[in-house]
């Protein structure tokens, strides 16, 4: 009888803003703990009017990193100047970027609007590395012109939705890469995951073009005997066991761990991902160079 191994699932860190986190040293040691450890990407929070750009801080971890996705959590202004900085950020890191949006209540037509309007210009390059002007007009903005940078190493950034409403899992259905969404219990979230499935149908896409993402205060403790569930507290074993059945019974197709306290990602790195690889839930290696690689999400087709 042949054994059908589990699905492989997708990890990613999450590095809080200026006022939980100080020193550019901290962004650089979560982000080389996840290399280590085979991460898809680092998203980097921004905090309002404090601490430094998340962006930025990408751009210098880019160097610092080979292989991990790196995704800014910030507010990104106008399409045009969005898209550039993010064109850029790609480039730098041979097409490992992502921007990552939480659209308030009420502000999901613009925040659709934007985002159409930002993958007008990266799709304003032609694949043979020819610019042509780009003429957007829309409700909410207005670009015109030719975009100053090349088509990006990935075609686009790859986007992170984040939000567990109505209207942000329609957007996320509609318009993103990935859909960054609270824990729950495991019955809420194996429905949450069934019904985005039937929007992403609604709007002409399979499911693996979107990858649903729980955000989870995830803490490693030997000591703790209660149900890894609630809240995935528990030793090693029990948290490996419980990611992998999250991904395998269809509540998630990954994870983004919110690390409280120094040393924590090391120690899931070096405690839980051998146990995750073991069970053939997790790579052990990185197959490819770019984001959407280790997502395994295609390069989106350019519409001339």
């Amino acid at each position: 009888m042949t054994t059908v191994p589990p699905r492989r699932m997708h990890l990613a860190a999450y590095a809080p803003g200026a006022g939980e986190r100080a020193g550019f040293a901290s962004y650089e040691g979560l982000a080389r703990t996840a290399e280590r450890g085979l991460f898809d990407f680092l998203l980097v929070a921004e905090e309002e009017a404090r601490g430094p750009d998340a962006l930025t801080v990408l751009a210098a971890l880019a160097a610092g990193t080979e292989r991990l996705g790196l995704a800014a959590n910030t507010a990104l202004g106008e399409p045009c100047e969005a898209a550039r900085r993010l064109a850029t950020l790609d480039h730098l890191s041979a097409g490992r970027a992502a921007w990552h949006a939480h659209p308030p209540a009420g502000e999901h037509p613009r925040a659709a609007e934007f985002a159409a309007a930002a993958r007008a210009l990266w799709d304003s390059w032609t694949p043979d590395g020819s610019p042509r002007p780009v003429a957007h007009r829309g409700r909410y903005f207005v670009v015109e012109g030719e975009f100053t940078v090349e088509r990006c190493p990935q075609g686009h950034p790859v986007t992170v939705l984040a939000g567990d409403s109505p209207e942000d899992r329609e957007l996320a259905a509609s318009t993103a890469d990935i859909v960054l969404v609270p824990h729950t219990t495991f019955d809420a979230a194996r429905a949450r995951y069934a019904e985005v499935r039937e929007r992403l149908a609604a709007h002409g896409r399979a499911h693996e073009e979107l990858k649903v993402m729980l955000r989870v205060a995830l803490v490693l403790d030997d000591t703790e005997d209660t149900d890894a569930r609630e809240p995935f507290t528990g030793g090693p074993d029990a948290v490996a066991a419980l990611l992998t059945e999250y991904v395998a019974e269809g509540a998630a197709d990954g994870f983004v761990l919110v690390p409280h306290g120094p040393g924590v990602l090391d120690d899931f790195v070096d405690r839980v991902v051998p146990l995750l690889q073991d069970r053939g839930a997790f790579r052990r290696t990185y197959t490819g160079s770019t984001l959407r690689s280790h997502l395994g999400i295609a390069a989106p087709v350019w519409k001339g």
